[in-house]
């Protein structure tokens, strides 16, 4: 997606993008388990909460700067977490983590105090339900559960708009993966 010259009039939010069978799958447990009034996003990573929309046309530019030169990052689905109110599968990654830092270090002055904490990736499977619904639903999956890899393509950067995200401009992962 282009670049538009003008700044956005609503809040950015970062995120990874997955491999498409990662996504199915996490789409198909959000599906499933969250409740599905709230449901109204696809299954995702966020790496940011809140970016400066006016700053939209700078903060695109050096993510696709940033996404050109790194390569798929493999992630480690290391497990379910109980979150109170729901469930999220938890996620490794190193390299994710110190492309998180280089980007809060870009970014330090614009960001609010969610935002300029540790990286702990997950993907919410489930939230806003009972207590009781929760654990039952994470004692469920952490049953059965091994940990796994899936890959993570790209960044997406999204507006805000009190509601479903409208998506704004994709940045696939580029860079040549070592050895």
């Amino acid at each position: 997606m282009p670049v538009p010259p003008a700044p956005i009039d609503a809040p950015l939010i970062l995120t990874l993008q997955l491999n498409d069978e990662a996504q199915q799958h996490f789409d198909e447990l959000r599906t499933a388990h969250f409740p599905p009034a709230r449901n109204y996003l696809r299954a995702h990573v966020t790496l940011f909460h809140h970016l400066p929309g006016a700053d939209y046309a700078r903060l695109a530019g050096q993510l696709q700067e940033l996404a050109a030169a790194t390569p798929p990052l493999p992630l480690r689905v290391a497990g379910v977490r109980f979150l109170g109110q729901g469930v999220a599968y938890f996620l490794e990654n190193d390299q994710l983590r110190q492309l998180h830092r280089t980007l809060q270090s870009r970014w330090a002055a614009h960001l609010r105090p969610q935002d300029r904490q540790p990286l702990r990736p997950h993907i919410t499977v489930q939230n806003k339900v009972t207590p009781a619904a929760a654990r039952a639903l994470h004692e469920q999956l952490a049953a059965s559960f091994e940990p796994y890899n899936i890959i993570g393509t790209g960044l997406a950067l999204w507006a805000y708009r009190n509601g479903p995200w409208e998506a704004l401009a994709q940045f696939p992962f580029e860079g040549e993966a070592l050895d």
